[in-house]
C-alpha cells in the first residue's frame, strides 16, 4: 500500500505554523502547480490535488485537531463519534496514542450482536424503537470525507479516488458545474465537495469573473483584447472606445455548466486599465495637455 503523505510535509510547513502560514504555503504552491499554468502535466496535476487536500483540512481548526491527533485516519474517527483529545481504547484511552480503524461487515456486526436476539439490526431497532437492519448497516459502514477539486475541474467534471478505513478504495465521479459543499454518495462514502480556491478565476453560482488588463490606447480608442477561459486557452473580445477602468464586460456562456443540464453561465471581464511604463512621448506629451 502506498505511504501515506503528511499534510504538513505536503504544504511544507512546520506542525507548528499559524492558520496565516499554512494559507500563505498553499497559496505559492497553488501558483506554481494550478492546471491552468501546467496544461497537460499530470504530475503538476496531481501535485495541485495534493496540496489542496491538504490545505483543506488544515486551514479548518477542527479537522486539524482531528488530523493532529488521528493522523490519516481523522475522518474515519470523526464518522465513528471521536473528539480531539480522546484516546483509541474507545475513544478514552491514552491520549497520544492513534485510533484504528477498519470497516466491519454487517455480518460480523451480526455476530457480535447475535446473541442480544435477532441480529444486530433488531438490536438497534429495540433501542430506537424502529429503524430497519437495511438502515442499521447503512450507518454502520458509511463514512464523511472532504474531497477537494480545482475550478477547473468543475469545469469539466472529474473523479476522485477515495480510501476507506480497512484498505478498500472507492471511485467518486465528481460531476461538472458541482457546487461547493455539495455531498457525493458511493457506497460506504459521503464525500463532501471542496474547491479550492482560484488563482485566475473567482465564481459567482454559475457565473466566473476575471480582471484583464488592458492597455491604455485600447481602453481609450477602441480595439480587440483577449481573456482566458476555464476551458483553456484565450477568447478574444472587443472594447469600446473610452472604456472607463473597472467595466465588466458580459462574455455569454463561457461560464460553468449547469450540473441540471441547464444553459451554462456567462464569463464577466473587468477591465483593468494599464498605464504604459515607461511613458512614451505621444502619452506623455497627450497627457501634458490635458485639463487638471
Amino acid at each position: 500500500m502506498p505511504k501515506v503523505k503528511d499534510y504538513y510535509e505536503v504544504l511544507g510547513v512546520p506542525r507548528s505554523a499559524t492558520q496565516k502560514e499554512v494559507s500563505a504555503a498553499f497559496r505559492k504552491l497553488a501558483r506554481k502547480y494550478h492546471p491552468d499554468v501546467n496544461a497537460g502535466n499530470k504530475e503538476a496535476e496531481a501535485r495541485f490535488k495534493e496540496i489542496s487536500e491538504a490545505h483543506d483540512v488544515l486551514r479548518d481548526p477542527k479537522k486539524r485537531e482531528m488530523y493532529d491527533q488521528f493522523g490519516p485516519d481523522w475522518a474515519a474517527a470523526q464518522a465513528a463519534g471521536a473528539r480531539p483529545g480522546q484516546g483509541a481504547g474507545g475513544f478514552g484511552g491514552n491520549a497520544g496514542s492513534r485510533a484504528q480503524y477498519r470497516t466491519v461487515t454487517p455480518e460480523e456486526m451480526d455476530d457480535m450482536f447475535g446473541d442480544m436476539g435477532g441480529g444486530f439490526g433488531d438490536f438497534f431497532g429495540s433501542i430506537f424503537g424502529q429503524g430497519t437492519r437495511g438502515r442499521a448497516r447503512q450507518q454502520a459502514i458509511d463514512v464523511e470525507a472532504p474531497i477537494t477539486v480545482s475550478l477547473t475541474e468543475v469545469y469539466t467534471g472529474t473523479s476522485r479516488t477515495v480510501e476507506l478505513p480497512g484498505g478498500r478504495r472507492v471511485e467518486v465521479k465528481v460531476p461538472a458545474g458541482v457546487k461547493e459543499g455539495t455531498v457525493l454518495r458511493v457506497p460506504g462514502l459521503r464525500a463532501r465537495v471542496q474547491i479550492a480556491p482560484d488563482p485566475v478565476f473567482t465564481r459567482d453560482g454559475k457565473d466566473v469573473r476575471v480582471v484583464v488588463p488592458v492597455p491604455l490606447h485600447v481602453a481609450l480608442r477602441g480595439g480587440e483584447v483577449a481573456a482566458p477561459t476555464l476551458k483553456g486557452g484565450q477568447v478574444k473580445f472587443k472594447v469600446a472606445p473610452e472604456t472607463q477602468n473597472g467595466t465588466k464586460i458580459r462574455l455569454k456562456g463561457l461560464g460553468l455548466p449547469d450540473p441540471k443540464g441547464g444553459p451554462p453561465g456567462d464569463m464577466y471581464v473587468e477591465v483593468r486599465v494599464q498605464l504604459p511604463v515607461p511613458m512614451d512621448e505621444p502619452t506623455r506629451k497627450w497627457a501634458a495637455e490635458q485639463p487638471t
